[in-house]
Protein backbone atom coordinates (compact mmCIF):
# COMPACT_ATOMS: atom_id res chain seq x y z
CA UNK A 1 0.00 0.00 0.00
CA UNK A 2 1.61 3.06 -1.18
CA UNK A 3 1.65 5.80 1.89
CA UNK A 4 2.80 9.38 2.99
CA UNK A 5 5.73 10.29 4.70
CA UNK A 6 4.23 11.32 8.64
CA UNK A 7 5.94 12.25 11.92
CA UNK A 8 6.32 10.32 15.20
CA UNK A 9 5.11 12.50 18.60
CA UNK A 10 9.09 12.80 18.82
CA UNK A 11 9.65 14.12 15.74
CA UNK A 12 10.99 11.69 13.65
CA UNK A 13 10.39 11.03 10.35
CA UNK A 14 8.31 7.97 9.89
CA UNK A 15 8.62 6.52 6.31
CA UNK A 16 6.46 3.22 5.09
CA UNK A 17 8.15 0.83 3.19
CA UNK A 18 5.74 2.46 -0.43
CA UNK A 19 6.16 5.68 -0.36
CA UNK A 20 4.89 8.62 -2.28
CA UNK A 21 7.09 11.24 -3.40
CA UNK A 22 5.85 14.39 -5.62
CA UNK A 23 8.18 15.20 -7.88
CA UNK A 24 8.52 18.51 -10.47
CA UNK A 25 10.72 17.96 -14.02
CA UNK A 26 11.77 20.76 -14.53
CA UNK A 27 12.10 23.12 -17.67
CA UNK A 28 14.64 23.32 -20.16
CA UNK A 29 16.94 20.34 -19.69
CA UNK A 30 14.57 19.66 -16.76
CA UNK A 31 12.75 16.52 -18.52
CA UNK A 32 15.65 14.61 -20.12
CA UNK A 33 17.95 14.93 -16.33
CA UNK A 34 14.95 14.02 -14.47
CA UNK A 35 14.04 10.73 -16.82
CA UNK A 36 18.09 9.62 -16.18
CA UNK A 37 17.80 9.64 -12.48
CA UNK A 38 14.38 8.38 -12.09
CA UNK A 39 16.12 5.61 -13.89
CA UNK A 40 19.01 5.54 -11.18
CA UNK A 41 16.68 6.05 -8.56
CA UNK A 42 14.38 3.19 -9.05
CA UNK A 43 17.17 0.55 -9.79
CA UNK A 44 18.76 1.40 -7.29
CA UNK A 45 16.44 1.04 -4.08
CA UNK A 46 15.23 -2.27 -6.12
CA UNK A 47 18.95 -3.60 -6.52
CA UNK A 48 19.08 -2.77 -2.29
CA UNK A 49 15.52 -3.55 -1.30
CA UNK A 50 14.95 -5.88 -3.65
CA UNK A 51 10.85 -5.15 -4.11
CA UNK A 52 10.27 -4.38 -0.35
CA UNK A 53 10.09 -0.73 -0.36
CA UNK A 54 9.50 1.27 -3.42
CA UNK A 55 9.07 4.41 -4.01
CA UNK A 56 5.28 5.86 -5.85
CA UNK A 57 6.46 9.14 -7.70
CA UNK A 58 3.66 12.22 -8.01
CA UNK A 59 4.52 14.40 -10.80
CA UNK A 60 3.47 18.10 -9.66
CA UNK A 61 3.64 21.48 -11.97
CA UNK A 62 5.49 24.28 -11.49
CA UNK A 63 7.43 26.50 -14.23
CA UNK A 64 6.95 26.08 -18.09
CA UNK A 65 5.14 23.19 -17.58
CA UNK A 66 2.83 24.36 -15.41
CA UNK A 67 1.75 27.59 -17.27
CA UNK A 68 1.27 25.76 -20.56
CA UNK A 69 -1.20 23.41 -18.76
CA UNK A 70 -2.83 25.75 -15.83
CA UNK A 71 -1.92 28.96 -16.42
CA UNK A 72 -0.04 29.19 -13.54
CA UNK A 73 3.67 29.35 -12.70
CA UNK A 74 3.03 27.60 -9.59
CA UNK A 75 -0.10 26.08 -8.46
CA UNK A 76 -1.47 25.78 -5.60
CA UNK A 77 -1.84 21.60 -5.74
CA UNK A 78 1.73 21.69 -5.97
CA UNK A 79 2.31 23.83 -3.01
CA UNK A 80 -0.23 21.75 -1.12
CA UNK A 81 1.33 18.12 -2.42
CA UNK A 82 4.65 19.01 -0.85
CA UNK A 83 3.27 20.23 2.44
CA UNK A 84 1.31 16.42 2.28
CA UNK A 85 4.23 14.48 1.42
CA UNK A 86 6.52 16.11 3.62
CA UNK A 87 9.30 15.10 0.89
CA UNK A 88 9.97 16.10 -2.80
CA UNK A 89 12.43 16.72 -5.25
CA UNK A 90 12.43 19.10 -8.32
CA UNK A 91 14.13 20.32 -11.34
CA UNK A 92 15.57 23.49 -12.42
CA UNK A 93 13.16 26.09 -12.78
CA UNK A 94 13.41 29.39 -15.31
CA UNK A 95 13.42 32.47 -13.65
CA UNK A 96 13.54 35.78 -15.76
CA UNK A 97 16.70 38.23 -15.13
CA UNK A 98 15.42 42.22 -14.29
CA UNK A 99 11.98 41.38 -14.51
CA UNK A 100 8.89 39.16 -14.70
CA UNK A 101 7.82 37.31 -11.94
CA UNK A 102 9.74 36.37 -9.24
CA UNK A 103 11.87 33.40 -8.71
CA UNK A 104 9.95 30.05 -8.27
CA UNK A 105 12.73 28.56 -6.37
CA UNK A 106 12.62 31.30 -3.80
CA UNK A 107 8.62 31.12 -3.66
CA UNK A 108 9.00 27.76 -3.24
CA UNK A 109 11.14 27.76 -0.34
CA UNK A 110 9.55 30.79 1.17
CA UNK A 111 6.00 29.26 0.70
CA UNK A 112 6.97 25.95 2.48
CA UNK A 113 9.41 27.73 5.07
CA UNK A 114 12.44 26.03 3.67
CA UNK A 115 14.71 28.11 6.42
CA UNK A 116 17.63 26.06 5.09
CA UNK A 117 19.07 25.36 2.15
CA UNK A 118 21.60 22.38 2.44
CA UNK A 119 24.36 22.37 0.10
CA UNK A 120 27.07 19.11 0.51
CA UNK A 121 29.95 20.04 -1.87
CA UNK A 122 32.28 16.80 -1.80
CA UNK A 123 35.16 16.02 -4.37
CA UNK A 124 34.13 13.29 -6.36
CA UNK A 125 37.56 11.55 -7.69
CA UNK A 126 38.37 11.88 -11.42
CA UNK A 127 35.86 14.99 -12.02
CA UNK A 128 37.83 17.86 -13.58
CA UNK A 129 38.49 20.55 -11.45
CA UNK A 130 40.60 24.18 -11.83
CA UNK A 131 41.71 23.27 -8.02
CA UNK A 132 45.50 21.66 -7.21
CA UNK A 133 43.91 19.47 -4.85
CA UNK A 134 40.11 19.59 -5.07
CA UNK A 135 40.05 16.49 -2.96
CA UNK A 136 40.49 18.59 -0.04
CA UNK A 137 37.14 19.81 -0.52
CA UNK A 138 34.23 18.32 1.50
CA UNK A 139 32.04 21.31 3.13
CA UNK A 140 28.65 21.64 3.83
CA UNK A 141 26.75 24.72 3.38
CA UNK A 142 23.86 25.79 5.49
CA UNK A 143 22.14 28.91 3.60
CA UNK A 144 19.52 30.59 5.34
CA UNK A 145 16.66 30.49 2.85
CA UNK A 146 13.83 32.80 3.64
CA UNK A 147 15.02 36.30 4.85
CA UNK A 148 17.97 38.91 3.50
CA UNK A 149 17.68 40.58 0.26
CA UNK A 150 15.79 37.38 -1.21
CA UNK A 151 12.76 38.75 0.68
CA UNK A 152 11.73 40.11 -1.94
CA UNK A 153 11.01 43.27 -0.13
CA UNK A 154 12.00 46.00 -3.26
CA UNK A 155 10.77 48.61 -5.27
CA UNK A 156 11.68 50.05 -8.80
CA UNK A 157 13.50 53.88 -9.56
CA UNK A 158 10.67 56.00 -10.08
CA UNK A 159 7.86 54.33 -8.84
CA UNK A 160 5.25 55.92 -6.28
CA UNK A 161 6.49 53.05 -3.69
CA UNK A 162 10.27 53.86 -4.06
CA UNK A 163 9.66 57.81 -3.89
CA UNK A 164 7.45 57.02 -0.63
CA UNK A 165 10.15 55.05 1.24
CA UNK A 166 13.75 57.04 0.17
CA UNK A 167 11.32 60.30 1.39
CA UNK A 168 11.11 58.81 4.56
CA UNK A 169 14.44 57.70 4.95
CA UNK A 170 15.92 60.89 4.07
CA UNK A 171 13.56 63.48 5.97
CA UNK A 172 12.83 61.38 9.45
CA UNK A 173 15.87 58.77 9.67
CA UNK A 174 18.70 61.74 7.85
CA UNK A 175 19.91 59.63 5.18
CA UNK A 176 20.48 61.15 2.02
CA UNK A 177 19.76 58.79 -1.08
CA UNK A 178 19.42 59.77 -4.26
CA UNK A 179 15.92 60.17 -5.80
CA UNK A 180 16.41 58.02 -8.77
CA UNK A 181 17.48 54.91 -6.76
CA UNK A 182 15.41 51.56 -6.58
CA UNK A 183 15.23 50.37 -2.74
CA UNK A 184 15.47 47.11 -1.18
CA UNK A 185 15.07 45.67 2.17
CA UNK A 186 17.06 43.40 4.17
CA UNK A 187 15.51 41.92 6.70
CA UNK A 188 17.80 39.68 9.32
CA UNK A 189 15.78 38.13 12.46
CA UNK A 190 17.18 36.34 15.38
CA UNK A 191 14.62 33.76 14.68
CA UNK A 192 15.72 33.01 11.35
CA UNK A 193 19.02 33.01 12.00
CA UNK A 194 18.93 31.15 15.62
CA UNK A 195 17.01 28.16 13.84
CA UNK A 196 19.72 28.07 10.58
CA UNK A 197 22.64 27.89 12.91
CA UNK A 198 20.87 25.14 15.49
CA UNK A 199 20.46 23.00 12.35
CA UNK A 200 23.93 23.91 11.15
CA UNK A 201 25.42 22.95 14.75
CA UNK A 202 23.15 19.69 15.02
CA UNK A 203 24.16 18.36 11.80
CA UNK A 204 27.40 18.53 12.63
CA UNK A 205 26.90 16.45 15.72
CA UNK A 206 25.01 14.16 14.10
CA UNK A 207 27.64 13.54 11.41
CA UNK A 208 31.25 13.67 13.19
CA UNK A 209 31.60 16.88 12.04
CA UNK A 210 34.37 19.01 13.74
CA UNK A 211 33.42 22.50 13.41
CA UNK A 212 30.66 25.30 12.15
CA UNK A 213 31.75 28.55 10.98
CA UNK A 214 29.81 31.68 10.85
CA UNK A 215 30.44 33.39 8.00
CA UNK A 216 28.95 37.08 7.41
CA UNK A 217 29.61 40.53 6.25
CA UNK A 218 29.34 41.83 9.81
CA UNK A 219 32.21 44.23 9.62
CA UNK A 220 30.21 46.57 7.45
CA UNK A 221 26.60 45.55 7.45
CA UNK A 222 26.51 45.30 11.32
CA UNK A 223 23.14 45.39 12.53
CA UNK A 224 21.88 42.19 9.63
CA UNK A 225 24.90 40.33 8.85
CA UNK A 226 26.74 41.61 12.30
CA UNK A 227 24.05 39.99 14.58
CA UNK A 228 23.50 37.08 12.28
CA UNK A 229 27.20 36.05 13.78
CA UNK A 230 26.39 37.18 17.58
CA UNK A 231 22.99 35.59 17.37
CA UNK A 232 24.88 32.19 16.05
CA UNK A 233 27.26 32.27 18.56
CA UNK A 234 24.12 32.76 21.00
CA UNK A 235 22.65 29.41 20.14
CA UNK A 236 25.69 27.82 19.97
CA UNK A 237 26.19 28.59 23.80
CA UNK A 238 22.30 28.52 24.98
CA UNK A 239 21.95 25.15 23.26
CA UNK A 240 25.24 23.29 22.59
CA UNK A 241 27.46 25.00 25.57
CA UNK A 242 28.67 20.67 26.51
CA UNK A 243 29.26 19.98 22.61
CA UNK A 244 30.58 23.03 21.21
CA UNK A 245 34.17 24.91 22.21
CA UNK A 246 34.80 28.58 20.91
CA UNK A 247 37.54 28.76 18.35
CA UNK A 248 38.83 31.94 20.90
CA UNK A 249 39.30 29.85 23.88
CA UNK A 250 41.19 27.08 21.52
CA UNK A 251 43.68 30.05 20.60
CA UNK A 252 43.63 31.45 24.59
CA UNK A 253 44.47 28.13 25.81
CA UNK A 254 45.10 25.47 22.75
CA UNK A 255 44.11 22.25 24.10
CA UNK A 256 42.56 18.55 22.89
CA UNK A 257 38.81 18.52 22.57
CA UNK A 258 38.24 15.62 20.47
CA UNK A 259 34.21 15.54 21.20
CA UNK A 260 33.24 19.24 20.49
CA UNK A 261 32.48 20.91 17.79
CA UNK A 262 34.27 24.07 17.55
CA UNK A 263 32.66 27.57 16.64
CA UNK A 264 34.58 30.10 14.55
CA UNK A 265 33.14 32.67 11.81
CA UNK A 266 34.94 34.70 8.96
CA UNK A 267 33.74 37.73 6.92
CA UNK A 268 32.26 36.32 3.60
CA UNK A 269 35.23 38.19 1.41
CA UNK A 270 37.67 36.53 3.25
CA UNK A 271 36.01 33.07 3.72
CA UNK A 272 36.33 33.19 -0.37
CA UNK A 273 39.98 33.06 0.19
CA UNK A 274 39.72 30.36 2.83
CA UNK A 275 37.87 27.99 0.92
CA UNK A 276 40.84 28.18 -2.24
CA UNK A 277 43.63 28.40 0.19
CA UNK A 278 42.93 26.56 3.41
CA UNK A 279 39.48 24.38 2.28
CA UNK A 280 40.73 21.23 4.64
CA UNK A 281 40.25 23.70 7.96
CA UNK A 282 36.60 24.30 7.20
CA UNK A 283 33.83 21.90 7.63
CA UNK A 284 30.58 22.85 8.15
CA UNK A 285 29.34 27.07 6.93
CA UNK A 286 26.35 28.47 8.07
CA UNK A 287 25.46 32.07 6.39
CA UNK A 288 22.84 34.49 5.34
CA UNK A 289 21.29 34.12 2.36
CA UNK A 290 22.78 35.84 0.18
CA UNK A 291 26.66 35.03 1.21
CA UNK A 292 25.18 31.06 0.92
CA UNK A 293 24.11 31.46 -3.38
CA UNK A 294 27.53 32.94 -3.79
CA UNK A 295 29.71 30.56 -1.54
CA UNK A 296 27.69 27.52 -2.31
CA UNK A 297 28.83 27.86 -6.18
CA UNK A 298 31.76 29.09 -5.70
CA UNK A 299 32.77 25.83 -3.74
CA UNK A 300 30.91 23.40 -6.60
CA UNK A 301 33.09 24.85 -9.45
CA UNK A 302 36.00 23.57 -7.30
CA UNK A 303 34.89 20.16 -7.43
CA UNK A 304 33.56 20.27 -11.17
CA UNK A 305 31.07 22.37 -11.33
CA UNK A 306 27.03 23.21 -10.71
CA UNK A 307 26.55 19.77 -12.79
CA UNK A 308 27.59 18.03 -9.65
CA UNK A 309 26.06 19.53 -6.98
CA UNK A 310 23.40 18.40 -4.79
CA UNK A 311 20.86 20.70 -2.93
CA UNK A 312 18.07 20.34 -0.28
CA UNK A 313 15.78 23.09 1.34
CA UNK A 314 14.56 21.89 4.17
CA UNK A 315 11.87 23.25 6.87
CA UNK A 316 10.61 21.76 9.89
CA UNK A 317 7.96 19.32 8.22
CA UNK A 318 8.70 19.44 4.54
CA UNK A 319 12.36 18.91 2.82
CA UNK A 320 12.01 19.60 -1.10
CA UNK A 321 15.76 18.34 -2.57
CA UNK A 322 17.00 20.07 -6.25
CA UNK A 323 19.68 20.27 -8.89
CA UNK A 324 21.12 23.37 -8.05
CA UNK A 325 22.10 24.31 -11.45
CA UNK A 326 20.04 26.43 -14.20
CA UNK A 327 17.64 24.90 -17.15
CA UNK A 328 20.37 25.08 -19.57
CA UNK A 329 17.36 25.73 -22.58
CA UNK A 330 20.16 25.64 -25.51
CA UNK A 331 20.65 22.01 -24.34
CA UNK A 332 16.96 21.12 -23.91
CA UNK A 333 15.36 18.41 -25.60
CA UNK A 334 19.42 17.22 -26.45
CA UNK A 335 20.02 14.42 -24.34
CA UNK A 336 23.42 16.16 -23.55
CA UNK A 337 23.43 17.62 -20.27
CA UNK A 338 24.80 16.21 -17.44
CA UNK A 339 22.14 14.51 -14.78
CA UNK A 340 24.80 14.08 -11.64
CA UNK A 341 23.55 16.83 -9.57
CA UNK A 342 19.75 15.95 -9.39
CA UNK A 343 20.95 12.49 -8.73
CA UNK A 344 23.13 13.49 -6.35
CA UNK A 345 20.26 15.20 -4.91
CA UNK A 346 17.98 11.64 -4.90
CA UNK A 347 20.98 10.72 -2.97
CA UNK A 348 20.60 13.54 -0.63
CA UNK A 349 16.56 12.74 -0.26
CA UNK A 350 16.92 9.11 0.41
CA UNK A 351 19.33 9.69 3.16
CA UNK A 352 17.25 12.43 5.02
CA UNK A 353 14.24 9.91 5.05
CA UNK A 354 16.23 7.03 6.39
CA UNK A 355 16.96 4.48 3.22
CA UNK A 356 21.03 5.17 3.62
CA UNK A 357 21.85 2.28 2.00
CA UNK A 358 20.28 3.27 -1.72
CA UNK A 359 22.04 6.88 -1.15
CA UNK A 360 25.64 5.19 -0.65
CA UNK A 361 24.51 2.71 -3.30
CA UNK A 362 23.74 5.45 -5.81
CA UNK A 363 27.15 7.68 -5.18
CA UNK A 364 29.54 4.81 -5.61
CA UNK A 365 28.06 3.37 -9.21
CA UNK A 366 28.26 7.19 -10.06
CA UNK A 367 31.91 7.65 -8.77
CA UNK A 368 32.32 4.55 -10.36
CA UNK A 369 30.94 5.32 -13.82
CA UNK A 370 32.75 8.64 -13.51
CA UNK A 371 36.27 6.78 -12.50
CA UNK A 372 35.53 5.05 -15.50
CA UNK A 373 35.31 7.58 -18.01
CA UNK A 374 31.89 7.47 -18.56
CA UNK A 375 30.61 10.92 -19.04
CA UNK A 376 28.35 13.72 -20.12
CA UNK A 377 30.01 16.00 -22.48
CA UNK A 378 30.67 19.07 -20.26
CA UNK A 379 33.37 16.81 -18.71
CA UNK A 380 34.37 15.21 -21.40
CA UNK A 381 35.38 17.65 -23.22
CA UNK A 382 38.03 17.86 -20.13
CA UNK A 383 39.19 14.61 -19.20
CA UNK A 384 41.74 13.11 -21.55
CA UNK A 385 40.85 9.26 -22.71
CA UNK A 386 36.81 9.80 -21.80
CA UNK A 387 33.94 7.90 -23.42
CA UNK A 388 31.17 10.66 -24.22
CA UNK A 389 27.52 9.78 -23.39
CA UNK A 390 24.26 11.09 -23.85
CA UNK A 391 22.64 11.94 -20.68
CA UNK A 392 20.44 9.06 -21.09
CA UNK A 393 23.51 6.76 -21.65
CA UNK A 394 25.27 8.39 -18.50
CA UNK A 395 22.03 7.59 -16.57
CA UNK A 396 22.07 3.51 -17.55
CA UNK A 397 25.81 3.25 -17.00
CA UNK A 398 25.10 3.97 -13.19
CA UNK A 399 22.60 1.53 -13.30
CA UNK A 400 25.13 -1.17 -14.72
CA UNK A 401 27.73 -0.11 -12.21
CA UNK A 402 24.92 -0.95 -9.77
Amino acid sequence: MVDKITYSPDGHLQVPDEVAIPFVEGDGTGPEIWSAAVTVFDAAISKVYGGTRKVKWKEVLAGEKAFRKTGEWLPQETLDCFRDCKVGIKGPLTTPVGGGFRSLNVTIRQELDLYACIRPVKYIPGVPSPMKQPEKVDMIVFRENTEDVYAGIEWRAGSNEARKVIDFLNSQMGQDIRHDAGIGIKPMSAFGSKRLVRRAIRWAIDNGRKSVTLVHKGNIMKFTEGAFKEWGYEIAKDEFDNRIVLEEELMADPRDVPDRIVIKDRIADAMFQQILLRPEEYDVLAMPNLNGDYMSDALAAQVGGLGMAPGGNIGEEVAVFEATHGTAPKYAGKDMANPSSVILSGAFMFEYIGWSEVAGRIRASLEQTIKDKIVTYDLARQMRGAKKVKCSEFGRAIVDHL
